[in-house]
């Protein structure tokens, strides 16, 4: 199973989409900054009353926006800690986590975020990403000047912003994750490991990573070892190379399982969804009797960060799938097809 196809097709048309401006704006040689900026502890930080307040400016009426209320006042919480119990406290911020209005009046709770932005403001969850050319004054006052407003908004609605540092911070939380599995699981037996590793390690390192993957061989290298050490857990098979314990376990490497997310992501843009991924890729026709009939355009960029990007990079591993894998009609006979061709792609 793939963790990390979790987006939904408009969420994930618009992310890509910020991301395509970005690669053209910097592939043309214009000078362009990007800021990451993440809210710390968004979900749990979110303060009710100004929740209720943004809500009754949506327009929800006075019997709705009490039961929302009311769903979220009178939660208490405490902490337990080697047997010692602290006391029960309310709990008087955070939308829950795992519920299904929690994302929705999260969103509610940011839509204004953007109000005055003169660049560009992607938003996903409680991830934003700011980009404007800078090649004049004009353009850094700009990106200074909605800086100061993101920042302003931050303050009055009593949350903040800090900045991630891309590979190190997944790799992090992966590695705590693992270290807990170590010093809380005695067996080591196949059985156990794996599937602990799989559900609770993997999704770390690869959430999202279609749009925040990095493409440097140290990046790579960081996240492949937090895979290389969770193999070492499993008994049996110490005598085994990495690629050989991948082998007989029937894993991929996270290389490979990041260029089998892409072409799934792929498949979903020319079949299912394929209105949300209108403008990411060209078809060209080909009477050509070898591999598939139905290639995709492959464009010509002066920089790497072009190449790199999803819907360019992932054009030539399309290209080269067989037909029957590219035919196929569903996604899950796709799937399964497609991790048959992966052996011989890569």
């Amino acid at each position: 199973m793939v963790f990390f196809r979790c987006l939904c097709p408009s969420c994930l048309k618009n992310l890509v989409a910020f991301y395509d401006g970005v690669t053209i704006l910097v592939d043309e040689g214009r000078a362009t900054d990007v800021i990451y900026l993440d809210l710390c502890k968004a979900f749990d930080t979110v303060p009710h009353d100004i929740l209720v307040s943004k809500l009754e400016r949506h327009g929800f009426d006075g019997w709705t926006t009490q039961w929302i209320r009311n769903w979220l006042d009178g939660c208490t919480q405490r902490v337990v800690v080697n047997g010692l119990m602290s006391k029960w406290r309310s709990v008087m911020t955070g939308v829950p986590q795992g519920s299904v209005l929690g994302p929705a009046l999260f969103n509610i709770f940011v839509n204004n975020m953007d109000s005055g932005i003169e660049c560009t403001l992607s938003k996903f969850t409680n991830d934003s990403k700011l980009c404007g050319v800078v090649n004049t004054l004009e353009g850094r006052d700009a990106i200074r000047r909605d800086l100061d407003r993101l920042e302003r908004w931050a303050h009055a609605n009593h949350m903040k912003f800090h900045y991630p540092r891309g590979c190190l911070k997944p790799a992090q939380k992966a590695n705590r994750v693992l270290g807990c599995i170590k010093r809380g699981v005695t067996s080591r037996s196949r059985e156990v490991i794996l599937p602990l590793y799989s559900a609770l390690v993997r999704p770390h390192l690869e959430y999202c990573i279609e749009l925040w993957g990095s493409q440097y061989k140290t990046d790579i290298k960081l996240l492949e070892r937090v895979q290389r050490r969770a193999m070492k857990l499993i008994r049996g098979l110490e005598h085994l190379s990495y690629e050989d314990r991948l082998r007989e376990l029937g894993l991929f490497s996270l290389e490979k399982r990041r260029l089998q997310g892409d072409l799934i992501v792929a498949f979903h843009k020319e079949g299912a969804y394929k209105k949300a991924g209108e403008g990411l890729f060209m078809r060209e026709c080909s009477d050509r009797t070898r591999g598939n009939r139905f290639k995709l355009k492959e464009g010509r960029f002066r920089l790497d960060v072009r190449k790199k990007f999803f819907a360019v990079r992932v054009v030539r591993h399309r290209n080269r799938l067989p037909r029957e894998v590219v035919d196929t009609p569903s996604l899950e006979a796709f799937k399964a097809r497609l991790d048959g061709a992966l052996g011989n792609l890569v």
